[in-house]
């Protein structure tokens, strides 16, 4: 599957570095210049190409931006021109470029207009403020949505596409609410908003009694979500079977679903089969696997990936080889909703759609490849 292939890649990366893997940082008489146009090269990433020409990796989404609208997908093809911003918006013309780097000279020092707030959509979006379907999101959750990624993350990109390309298409706005407890009840259950995104979707045949399931209709999957087991460096266990995590202890933030720990085949929590652990939340169960108290932590592979970053725990924590299941991110929407199967006919559409002319997977596999970088 996409997502296992996706799994062993980032999953390579969560391995201690050498330093030749990771781009050393250039002085500024090094650095190459600045607006001008750059001819992509086979490897380059955003990241690299923001290390040699500002001379700090942080500053990629600068070239992100300044590139988007002009390339209409913004993916780093080799041989492809690509903008080079200042970073203040004055070109700089006492730095030389290399014809090894940039396939234009340096420009004279000239205004540029600033590039978009990273935390604007791809399209410069303006919401109408009757929209006819209102979406409802929130941040901190990469690369999946988040009002600081690019496009506002990977789920939130694949919505806009499918939206747009949807048949009958209707005006829409999305709303960014970062308290994510509220958003399914009140809210979405009240339909105080139409639909919401991305969320879960429990094994309703098993649990038809799962408040998600009672009151809520769910999308095509958007994408699937491996969900791992996070492990001591030091006290890895084998994960070839159900049968290897019996008497295991396992954590799981407070609030996440369990389904997948208890389904028909397996009933770990129904039977007491393994010790449930809850934490306050992520970290919280990254810490109980530190101190020994629990022998993983179960949750999706790029949360876990973001947490090791920024926890710095590359050298003392890794996910194991195989997920421990795979799960579906949706938009839902009230079964109470009148417009219900409208809505969910018309993103199931636009989703078919963008799968069937690829653009689907150039969406993909372009926000993998950044979030790929980022654990460089």
């Amino acid at each position: 599957m996409k997502s296992l292939q996706t799994f062993a890649r980032v999953r390579s990366l969560l391995v201690p570095l050498g330093a030749a893997l990771v781009p050393g940082l250039v002085s500024g008489a090094a650095m190459a210049a600045c607006d001008v146009e750059y001819a992509v090269r086979a490897g380059d990433t955003y990241y690299s190409i923001a290390a040699d020409h500002y001379g700090s990796r942080r500053d990629w989404q600068r070239v992100y931006q300044a590139n988007q609208n002009s390339t209409g997908m913004p993916t780093l093809l080799a041989g492809r021109q690509i903008y080079i911003p200042c970073q203040d918006g004055v070109a700089v013309s006492n730095i030389e470029a290399t014809s090894a780097t940039t396939s234009a000279p340096v420009a004279k020092p000239v205004a540029i207009t600033p590039a978009p707030s990273v935390a604007s959509n791809v399209t410069a979006r303006v919401y109408p403020e009757n929209a006819e379907l209102t979406l409802l999101t929130g941040d901190n959750y990469a690369p999946f949505t988040g009002k600081g990624l690019p496009a506002q993350g990977l789920v939130t990109e694949l919505v806009h596409a499918a939206l747009d390309i949807a048949p009958s298409p209707v005006t829409y706005s999305v709303t960014w609410d970062d308290d994510w407890s509220k958003h399914l009840f009140p809210l979405l259950n009240d339909k105080v908003f139409d639909m919401g995104f991305p969320w879960l979707r429990p094994d309703c045949d098993a649990t038809p009694d799962n408040e998600r399931c009672a009151n809520f209709l769910f999308s095509d999957p958007l994408m699937s979500l491996p969900i791992m087991l996070f492990v001591r460096q030091d006290n890895q266990f084998q994960f070839d079977s159900d049968a290897d995590i019996l008497g295991k202890s396992l954590c799981r933030p407070e609030g996440y679903f369990s389904h997948d720990l208890d389904r028909a085949d397996r009933r770990w929590l129904a039977d007491g089969k393994i010790e449930f652990v809850t934490g306050k939340d992520p970290a919280d169960c990254f810490k109980k696997v530190l101190m020994g108290k629990v022998d993983a932590a179960s949750i999706n592979l790029f949360m876990g990936a973001n947490l090791i970053l920024e926890m710095g725990l590359r050298n003392k924590i890794l996910p194991l080889e195989k997920p421990l299941s795979e799960e579906g991110l949706h938009l839902v929407i009230s079964k109470s909703h009148w417009r219900g199967t409208t809505h969910l006919y018309r993103v199931n559409a636009g989703l078919q759609k963008l799968r069937d002319d690829g653009r689907y997977q150039e969406i993909v596999s372009r926000h993998m490849g950044l979030f790929r970088a980022r654990l460089h």
